[in-house]
């Protein structure tokens, strides 16, 4: 129901009609009108770079994609989008397809699809960086938001983009030690995959209680990334099982351990909610388009202390699950919602930019408005939140009436019809 492609289950099962433009970004040259499929790049001062970290051997360790401000780096090529094929896989199940087709279906089209950030650019030194972490929807993983991580990194962000393992991923991985009778073929002789898949409800199962537990790990691995970064952050030395040369060394001292925040999209949404109700240290959250079935009664009774902003699309949301959201930041000032005209579910994740038009709007991939202008509104308006509540001492603040609703193509609360008969 609110999954990461809600109503667009099928996208990839048209064969090629689908429209999806993946050989686009190796393609064009700078004049070419093929530029709207492509995920944009960051609007801000810094250059972007990325890099994957991975701790312990074993699912409990934290998995993250790091985006940063990072020194130019012309010589790096871009980081591929999605980085395995067993995310195909993943993919694949999670939108019920036979794996075989769906693996071709999307290596065939969004295969060479790059993300603007450089693969282990040296970390931009010289000053502290406010940290956001950030929790993806529901079949989603850590590559799928890049444009919104992008963005923020461009503006002096370290961006901690979480992978969660609580089976809500469409695929994940952690690595574990092999055999000795395995080493001796393999390039990487120590280490192996192990994938773990989306697991689905099963027969009579509520739904209910799976996401609420699966919100709770979810909740802890957003902390546990937070305290990952700081660890990285005060010196210490932190073994990242992955193979990379980015030197994390870099890192040292260059965080603004008092700014901190949570985003997340849809279930990330929900999950930006129960990690503000257990970790003061983030200071406020954004939640887009926030599913809030998982959020449990507890966090409603204590609420949540910190700033929170609920930025919604016009075509996902319905009065349960507002009227959730306001009963978390009635009568609080510092609690915003707003809504984007034009904009669909999938406004946020990165596919709204690599589907074509027609395609796009047929399965809901895109909404009305111009999937560049949409997630424009989202990120100025997270920026202008973010100076606000992180006391930032940026121009973040021209977008403040965008956090008001004032503007266009964006209004203040909802267009949702909340009265009595369809509240319930």
């Amino acid at each position: 129901m609110t999954s990461l492609w809600t109503r667009a289950g099928k996208v990839f099962t048209k064969s090629r009609a689908s429209g999806l433009s993946a050989k686009a970004p190796k393609e064009m040259g700078s004049n070419s009108a093929e530029k709207f499929y492509r995920i944009p790049e960051g609007k801000g001062p810094h250059s972007v770079g990325c890099t994957d970290l991975m701790t312990e051997n074993a699912a409990e360790g934290s998995f993250l994609r790091l985006y940063y401000p990072s020194c130019n780096a012309t010589d790096n090529e871009e980081a591929p989008w999605i980085p395995d094929k067993e995310y195909y896989q993943g993919l694949s199940d999670f939108l019920n397809m036979y794996r075989v087709v769906g693996e071709r279906l999307f290596q065939y089209y969004v295969g060479s699809v790059t993300c603007p950030a450089k693969p282990n650019a040296d970390f931009k030194p010289g000053e502290k960086y406010p940290l956001l972490v950030f929790s993806h929807g529901l079949g989603a993983f850590r590559t799928i938001y890049s444009a919104i991580c992008i963005e923020m990194a461009s503006q002096g962000f370290i961006v901690a983009a979480v992978e969660h393992r609580d089976e809500s991923a469409s695929a994940t991985y952690y690595c574990k030690k092999k055999s000795v009778s395995e080493t001796e073929e393999e390039s990487t002789p120590n280490m192996e995959k192990e994938w773990i898949y989306y697991r689905k409800l099963k027969s009579g199962e509520e739904e209910r209680c799976l996401r609420h537990k699966q919100v709770q790990q979810r909740a802890q691995e957003c902390i546990k990334a937070l305290n990952l970064i700081l660890k990285i952050n005060s010196g210490e030395e932190v073994m990242n099982v992955l193979n990379s040369d980015f030197d994390w060394n870099k890192l040292k001292d260059s965080v603004d351990t008092s700014r901190i925040a949570v985003m997340g999209h849809s279930f990330g949404g929900a999950t930006v909610i129960e990690s503000l109700s257990k970790e003061i240290r983030f200071r406020c959250g954004i939640a887009l388009d926030a599913w809030m079935l998982p959020v449990g009664d507890d966090t409603y009774k204590n609420s949540v202390q910190q700033p929170l902003l609920f930025i919604n699309s016009e075509k996902f949301q319905w009065a349960d699950n507002i009227l959730k959201m306001k009963k978390l930041s009635s009568n609080d000032s510092n609690k915003k919602m707003i809504t984007i005209k034009g904009s669909v579910h999938q406004s946020f994740p990165d596919f709204t930019f690599v589907s074509g038009e027609i395609i796009g709007k047929f399965f809901k991939l895109k909404g009305e408005i111009d999937p560049n202008e949409a997630i424009d509104i989202s990120n100025h308006a997270s920026l202008a939140f973010l100076q606000k509540h992180l006391s930032l001492t940026k121009d973040f603040d021209k977008w403040d009436s965008l956090v008001d609703g004032i503007g266009p193509n964006v209004i203040s609360g909802t267009n949702i019809d909340l009265s009595p008969s369809q509240g319930e």
